[in-house]
């Protein structure tokens, strides 16, 4: 599959007829709200880890030398705490084009801290998808994000922006925050 993912995802229709639509932020959408939303709240979502093993071309990389953002990759008992934000569908463009670079949407049960539940879509990028990096060890990765730049900025900031999310809503995530340390030494 292309890496560019825009026509894919504007062909789910699921809910283009709903007033307003939960969209569950794992990786940059947590701190990186680029779009109007009615509201914002804590979330989770099961079955599901996040890990940087996706491929930036686009955004935190170039097409010569991609960066690594983080994606979903499926997981029995995993906890994938993030932010979910209630957009209407007018939104899908700017999203799809946002999330163009190997990422569909995908209906998901998101969970509130209340304990309350919902349907929504949640952005992921899978295997089949062309900017598809898959697992290396975590240093591996930091020194990767440590070399990468892309249009968006450094994926450094990137790395460092979700680990500080994370810490902000309390949440602990043993990928992100052994790159993290790791890439502190390659910043030296």
């Amino acid at each position: 599959m292309s890496h560019n993912t825009i026509d894919i995802n504007r062909a789910m229709g699921r809910f283009d007829s709903h007033a307003s639509v939960w969209l569950f932020g794992y990786g940059s959408l947590i701190f990186k709200a680029d779009f109007p939303f009615l509201e914002r709240r804590p979330a989770h979502i099961g079955g599901w880890s996040r890990r940087f093993w996706q491929g930036s071309h686009d955004h935190r990389g170039t097409e010569t030398a991609p960066g690594r953002v983080v994606t979903l990759v499926p997981e029995t008992d995993a906890v994938c705490h993030g932010m979910a934000y209630l957009v209407t569908p007018e939104e899908f463009a700017h999203l799809d084009y946002r999330e163009k670079n190997g990422y569909l949407r995908l209906a998901t049960s998101i969970h509130f801290e209340d304990g309350s539940a919902a349907e929504g879509l949640v952005y992921i990028a899978t295997h089949e998808n062309a900017a598809y990096l898959g697992p290396a060890s975590e240093r591996d990765i930091a020194r990767q994000i440590a070399s990468s730049c892309g249009p968006s900025g450094p994926n450094s900031e990137y790395l460092l922006e979700l680990a500080k999310a994370l810490r902000e809503l309390g949440k602990f995530d043993a990928h992100v925050f052994e790159i993290e340390r790791h890439l502190a030494a390659f910043l030296r």
